[in-house]
């Protein structure tokens, strides 16, 4: 009788562990039915096995509740629904290319509402974010971004952004490096208007340049004005990077601060460096006199080729924009400054003892003998010659290609991020289009692979995609900077779905 009780306590031990078991198991049937066939049917995976493979976030009984509130909200997404709930992160490319979708989410941020005693300049519109530490809109990572937008079909997160951007132009006159108080001093590589052309080719309406007209025009007479542009002489006009304060980055009070008293400067070290924030390389030997030391840092002093191939884009844009308004003479006018600033990098850019486009140092009066992946831009301008890209590509090639895609300089300085060993997805762009503008498609295509490679193997290592890579050797994580490295990644995950959609487009 004894043993018969014990048999009987231990069945019920048994049944109420295993029903415990099932009931926390996830049967999708059954638990959110109605969610499970909208997903299924309307093939939101591509393989129907993904999705049943995916975790709910939340209680898998309310699911179906949620679902049915939200999608009778006007313009309800399934994708985004799906990213939102679950865990969408998978063992495989497909899944990969579906968490980048999902990533969307966790990086959009809705219009701001006004905040007293905020840093934040609120936007109308809803915008992405770089991600980790940057918690705001960055001007040119959104270009990057806005390309993987692009391939996911969201252009009217794209033209939210631009209009954010149009909105900050027309409130502050430009467009700063990030939508907070502390970044007005100064803006970013000037983008906007490529921006605009992207926004018009995605959705095959030339009339995106004329609704943008006013504000690329604005933005273009703010990089026109003032210490950022320089005479150089026989009316030849060019532009570099100026922030108009002259103190420490509020964002990096004690960083700047230390470096003072011991370089033996004038307080000039800080407009220096925070020139060399506005363009988005902060920091990199590029800027140094002396290529290990942060203190001898001279942006100012330098006629950056890169911004300089983007003002001529910008101002080409523009003589496309008046052309198609009827107004000719604008249109003229535009194309003879593009044309007139062609003339000037050509002449004051290209290094011939290299064969390598270099930034222009007003102090010595000649080119910088520092090659770097700013040398790229003409090409991804289409401003140099046959022969020079040929020479570029050549050098390009042989010295900055490595394992996991170009790296951006080959000078090593470990405490600085733009500098060898590392990569980034912006520049891994520019030199696409550049290789495919001059016919080195198949070394376009390499490139693409490698890099594609690379973010492939760390999401897989980590779950995540990162602010910069190490492309010489792919096992070590991207180092340098002021802060650690960061995840999310925008425009990692809008360069890398831009580049794996082309090469698959091109296959097909």
């Amino acid at each position: 009788m004894m043993i018969h009780k014990f048999r009987l306590i231990a069945l019920l031990v048994l049944t109420t562990f295993f029903c415990g078991n099932l009931q926390a198991q996830v049967d999708p049937p059954r638990q959110y039915p109605q969610l499970f066939k909208g997903v299924q049917l309307q093939h939101v995976f591509k393989d129907q096995k993904t999705f049943v493979d995916c975790n709910p976030k939340v209680d898998p009984l309310l699911l179906d509740e949620l679902y049915r509130e939200q999608k009778a909200k006007p313009g309800f997404i399934l994708k985004d629904f799906v990213g939102e709930y679950f865990d969408t992160i998978q063992s495989d490319t497909t899944a990969m290319l579906h968490h980048l979708h999902f990533l969307w989410n966790e990086l959009t941020r809705q219009p701001d509402q006004k905040q007293e005693y905020s840093t934040l300049l609120p936007l109308p519109n809803p915008y992405i974010i770089p991600g980790g530490r940057f918690k705001e809109i960055y001007y040119w990572d959104s270009y990057f971004t806005m390309l993987g937008l692009q391939v996911d079909g969201k252009t009217d997160m794209i033209r939210n952004m631009v209009d954010n951007f149009a909105y900050l132009i027309d409130t502050y006159g430009h467009i700063p490096n990030g939508n907070r108080s502390y970044y007005l001093s100064r803006s970013q590589p000037p983008f906007f208007a490529l921006m605009v052309e992207l926004l018009a080719n995605a959705n095959h309406d030339d009339g995106v340049y004329l609704h943008y007209l006013d504000a690329m025009e604005n933005e273009y007479d703010y990089w026109m004005s003032g210490e950022k542009l320089v005479h150089l002489g026989e009316g030849v006009k060019l532009n570099r990077y100026w922030d108009q304060e002259n103190t420490p980055r509020p964002e990096s009070y004690w960083h700047d601060a230390e470096l003072l008293e011991p370089s033996g400067r004038d307080s000039s070290l800080f407009r220096d460096l925070r020139s060399a924030a506005e363009s988005g390389w902060d920091f990199s030997t590029r800027w140094f006199k002396d290529r290990q030391d942060l203190k001898t840092i001279q942006t100012t002093q330098l006629i950056p080729v890169d911004l300089n191939c983007l003002l001529y884009e910008v101002e080409t844009i523009l003589a496309k924009a008046y052309k198609l308004k009827g107004d000719e003479q604008m249109a003229a006018s535009y194309s003879g400054m593009a044309q007139n600033r062609k003339n000037a990098i050509l002449k004051y850019c290209w290094n011939d003892q290299l064969g390598f486009f270099t930034d222009y140092n007003l102090s010595t009066k000649q080119c910088t003998s520092q090659p770097t992946l700013a040398g790229l831009f003409p090409l991804f301008a289409r401003i140099a010659s046959a022969e020079q890209a040929q020479k570029v590509i050549a050098k390009v090639e042989s010295e900055f290609l490595k394992a996991g895609g170009l790296v951006t300089t080959l000078v090593e300085n470990p405490g600085q991020q733009w500098d060898y060993p590392n990569g980034w997805a912006p520049l891994q762009w520019v030199g696409y289009v550049a290789f495919k503008n001059y016919g080195k498609t198949e070394l376009a295509h390499e490139l693409a692979n490698r890099w594609i490679q690379l973010n492939a193997k760390v999401y897989f290592e980590t779950g995540k995609m990162k602010e910069k890579y190490d492309v010489v050797d792919p096992d070590r994580p991207g180092g340098g900077g002021e802060y650690e490295g960061q995840d999310g990644f925008g425009w990692t995950n809008g360069v890398f779905l831009k580049m794996w959609d082309e090469l698959h487009a091109e296959k097909m």
